[in-house]
């Protein structure tokens, strides 16, 4: 093998070994002697065996745990507090430098920062303030940690505070204090209901008094006017016949339990009757006379 051969050779092998795959997931960072030379973009790189090395940096997203922790409330109780933060590093050259070059490990920054922001936002607050304001606490620790890690090249996508515990014995009483809570709501609505109920019963019965009253005065009304319809009609058609009806009525009393009548001689029976029943007999022209 001559030395042509030798010298191909070798140069295949000097470039197999400096072929570099970046992942999409990733960027690189490629060195020359220690000093930053260029940027690797995802996928073939090349970087010169035992003179270039190259850095690959994660830009997805990651969490890490703030790890649970004791802080002191403005109470004066000691909370069990733990946290996590998400965050990615830009996929930009300057922010993927700025992460390798202007702070060391990150990650761990990352944690000791929020804890400490922690200690400070929790230490302002009751136990019962910090539990209900959960919200607020995300908000501010969100804040503090963008500030902070501005100039380290990274996003702080959110920040969820995983749990505030207080003692044992306080969260006993809290428990009760709950329970008590729920009983007395449970009871108020019970009541409310029981007493809607109620009202609506007395709203029913007081319809149907109405109802009966209506009816009793129409009826009264119908009786009224039936009354009336019959008195003039006995005005329009029977007062011309009043008397007789009054004579027969007194005779058919009289017949009931087969009564005698004796009626004197050179009587007329219509003035017998009208007699009994009670009027003066109608006299004739020779009467008169």
């Amino acid at each position: 093998m001559n030395l042509l051969g030798l010298i191909i050779i070798g140069a295949f092998v000097i470039f197999l070994m400096g072929i570099r795959i970046v992942r999409p997931t990733h960027r690189g960072l490629i060195e020359r002697f220690g000093k930053y030379n260029r940027f690797a973009n995802p996928g073939f790189n090349w970087v010169l065996p035992g003179v270039e090395s190259i850095y690959q940096i994660n830009i997805t997203e990651q969490m890490v745990d703030a790890e649970p922790q004791e802080i002191i409330t403005n109470d004066n109780l000691n909370a069990k507090v733990d946290a996590q933060v998400y965050f990615k590093v830009k996929a930009d050259e300057a922010s993927v430098k700025s992460t390798q070059y202007n702070v060391n490990n990150y990650q761990w920054q990352i944690v000791n920062l929020a804890r400490t922001t922690l200690r400070n936002i929790i230490g302002t607050l009751t136990l019962k303030s910090a539990n209900s304001e959960r919200g607020k606490i995300n908000a501010e620790l969100h804040k503090t940690l963008c500030e902070e890690t501005a100039s380290w090249g990274l996003e702080i996508v959110r920040t969820e505070l995983k749990e505030i515990d207080p003692p044992k014995d306080v969260q006993e009483t809290m428990n009760k204090v709950v329970k008590a809570e729920n009983e007395k709501i449970a009871a108020i609505d019970f009541a409310t209901a029981t007493e809607t109920a109620a009202d609506g019963q007395k709203r029913a019965e007081i319809k149907k008094a109405e109802g009966i009253k209506q009816a009793r005065i129409l009826e009264a009304e119908g009786e009224a006017a039936a009354i009336k319809l019959v008195n003039e009609a006995a005005q329009e058609y029977f007062t011309g016949n009043a008397q007789v009806l009054r004579k027969l009525e007194a005779v058919e009393k009289s017949l009931v339990n087969n009564a005698k009548i004796v009626i004197p001689a050179n009587t007329e029976l219509v003035n017998v009757i009208g007699e009994m029943a009670g009027f003066l007999p109608i006299k004739s022209k020779e009467d008169k006379k």
